[in-house]
This record gives structure tokens, sequence and C-alpha cells, in this order.
């Protein structure tokens, strides 16, 4: 019975990034042994084990073969007689088929060091094609490893072609789509994620909404960087650099889908895009089971990005009804998250990736404005109902007048 460190935590240490979790792959023991030590079994579709005290997980070494569609159709061999070399060979990513010893030897039976110096992501084996979250996976890991320079294998883009092409990706289930989006957004790079999925034709099929967008134009005079597909990474950049959650960048990365429904014949202008954004995202919010406040926040910003970008020139009550539209007065920590994602979609424009963007500062004011005006005062005037309702905002428009005078048209 061997204990060996496996996968990310011996890729990380080898960059010299920060180790996170641990796994370990035990070689030479059965489901017995492993109670007998005092590990807690969890796993459900292979033998995977909780340490009684670290509480990382420990899996019996095993061998999978393909049987049927999808990331569910294998048959695990977790026997003791499996290797520790037949356990890294069924791996992804040739840099996470890398073992370390207890004694701190690194057992490397399928080329991961070299692919880490030559920064590439290359699949271990052609087992690789039986996996389609796999092409999710080596996606997100292109986005989290940008930064140190690691691309996608030719050869290893071929075959997620390949699978493509077999129909693979459509055996996806909804969440693991969207698991890998969600960490991918958090990444450096996301807009890697979509660069790498659109490159081997998965885009088309995992999001149409968003390969709808490229080669799709919009007037170069305020898009400078002309394809929507472009302008989409771009934003994904612009987000990542601000530093945005992935709430925002989730926001950020749906908030034109619109665009790509614009007839031909109107390109490259793209009126009432917003709205259009808003229902094809609904559906694809619905299809991938996108959580309530990932979806709530998106759809603000699909529908209010232009008002947003226009503040400067709207009149105070249309700078109120933009506060009520996004429920600023109620969620303002939610209204933040608004604002950076129009930031991002603005400085997402080749050229304009370092310009200011006052709007924010404008409308913040004119949020602090309004929410200074409080009901209580008027409620104990005996004021109520409609009657309420239209002081209150009267003395909100005056108030955001006052408090942007030079900036709002009047």
């Amino acid at each position: 019975m061997e204990t060996y460190l496996v996968g990310g935590a011996v890729r990380d240490e080898l960059l010299g990034l920060p180790v996170g979790d641990r796994d370990w792959v035990v070689v030479g023991a059965t489901q017995a042994d492993m109670e007998r030590a005092g590990f807690k079994a969890v796993g459900r579709d292979f033998p995977v084990f909780l340490h009684p005290e670290t509480g990382e997980e420990y899996a019996l070494a095993r061998t999978e073969r393909k049987t049927g569609p999808g990331y569910r159709g294998f048959v695990v061999n977790a026997s003791p007689e499996v290797t520790l070399e037949e356990d890294l060979q069924r791996r992804d990513l040739t840099i996470n088929a890398m073992a370390r010893a207890a004694d701190g030897t690194l057992v490397d039976p399928w080329g991961g060091r070299a692919d880490l110096e030559a920064r590439l992501l290359r699949h271990v084996s052609p087992a690789f094609a039986e996996d389609p979250v796999r092409i999710l996976r080596t996606a997100r890991l292109a986005a989290r490893f940008a930064a140190q320079g690691f691309t996608v294998a030719e050869d290893t883009l071929a075959l997620m072609r390949d699978m493509v092409a077999a129909g693979e990706v459509d055996a996806l289930v909804p969440e693991r789509v969207w698991q890998e989006t969600r960490r991918a957004l958090e990444t450096q790079h996301p807009d890697q994620f979509v660069r790498v999925l659109r490159d081997c034709g998965a885009l088309a099929v995992v999001f149409p909404e968003l390969d709808a967008l490229f080669g799709v134009p919009q007037p170069a005079r305020w898009h400078p960087e002309v394809d929507t597909g472009r302008h989409l990474l771009l934003c994904l950049r612009a987000a990542a650099r601000l530093g945005l959650d992935a709430e925002a960048r989730f926001a950020v990365l749906t908030h034109d889908l619109g665009k790509g429904t614009t007839p031909r014949e109107y390109w490259p202008a793209h009126h009432g895009h917003e709205e259009r954004s808003v229902t094809l995202l609904k559906r694809l919010c619905a299809r991938l089971k996108v959580p309530t406040a990932y979806r709530e926040l998106a759809q603000i910003v699909a529908r209010y990005h232009g008002l947003c970008h226009r503040a400067a020139e709207l009149r105070p009550a249309t700078v109120l009804r933009l506060l009520e539209g996004c429920d600023a007065l109620r969620r303002p920590e939610r209204f933040e998250q608004f604002l950076g994602a129009c930031e991002a979609d603005m400085k997402g424009r080749a050229g304009l990736e370092d310009a200011p963007y006052p709007q924010a500062a404008l409308l913040r004011r004119a949020l602090a404005a309004a929410a200074s005006v409080a009901p209580g005062p008027l409620l104990e005037s005996g004021l109520a109902g409609e009657a309420l309702g239209e002081k209150l905002r009267e003395l909100r428009i005056a108030a955001i007048t006052a408090a942007c005078p030079r900036d709002l048209e009047g």
C-alpha cells in the first residue's frame, strides 16, 4: 500500500504557485483496507475517501473503460493490481498526470514536466476523447495559466475538434458546463476560455449565443475593434483587470447577446439589442441552471448598460428611472457590481482600455442623493399611495439635480 500526491498540487508546486487542495492516490489497497485505517468512503462513481485527520481526498488507483456517451459512461477498475502509471495515464493533461512519492521522488511517466517547461496543455492519451468535460477543463486551464504563457497543444486542439464533430459535447450536462464556466470566469484571463472553446468548435454547441457574436460588426466610431466577438473578449480582459467578481464577469460575458440576432441588413447598428439580449440571457440561464444572483445581475447589465454609458446625457428623471430599474436604492451593493460591469464594457474597446469612466462616479452621486430622500417624513405628513410615490419621486429628482448640476442635461 503506497500513497502518492497527485494532480494539481504537484503541477502548481513545480510552477512555483501556491498549492491549494491536495489530492492523493493509494496503490495496492482495497476499500476495506482504507476503512480499517479510519478513512471515510465518500465516492459515488469510484472509490474516494476522506483522511480521518486532514479531511483530504484519497482515491484508490484506478483505470476506466468507456462504455457509453458522456462523462458517466465508464466502467471503473480500482483493484489493488492497478499501478500508479496506469492511474496517471487515464488523466486528462500531462501536466496533471504527475505524482510525488513519500520520499519526494517525482513520478512523471507521461512527460508532464517537459510540457510544463514548454508551457503546453497536452492530452495524456487518446482516452482524453472519452470525456467531453475535458474540453471545458482544458479551456479553463488555458484561462488560468495564460499569464504563465500556456497554450493548448495543436494535437490536443485537433482531438478536441474531433470530439465536437463526433457529438461528444452534446452529452455535457448543464451543471458541469456552469461549474467550469464559473471557475474560468474567476481566472486572470477569462477570455481564453472563450477563445479555446471557439477554436475547437465547442462554443457553438455550449454557448451558441456567444458564438453568434463573432463576425458581427459594430459601428467603428464607438467600437474601434468592430467585431462584436472581439469586443466580448476585450471586455472579459477588462473585467479581470478591474478585479470584478464572478457575478459581474458573467454579466460582462452575456451583456451583448442580442447583437448576435440583429438582421444583417441593419448592420453595423444594433438598435434594440438590449431587450433581445435579456430574452436570450433568460434562455441561457434556464438551460445552464445559472444561480439567481448571477442571472439577476446579468439581466440588469444587459438591459441598462447603454443608459449607464450615456449617464451624463440623461435628464435627472431618467437617471432616477435607471436607479429604480436597477433596484439601486434597495441593493446598492449590486449596483456597484452593475457599474463595474458597465465600466468593463466601455474599456473593452480597442485603444480605450485605460480610458476613464466618469459615469460611475456620476451615478454614485445620483444614488446617494436619491437615497437621502427618505419616505418617513412624507408618511408622517399623511401622504400615501400614488400621492406618496409621486412626491417621493419629485423630491428625489430634485436631489439628483442638485447633486449633479453640471453633469446632467436639463
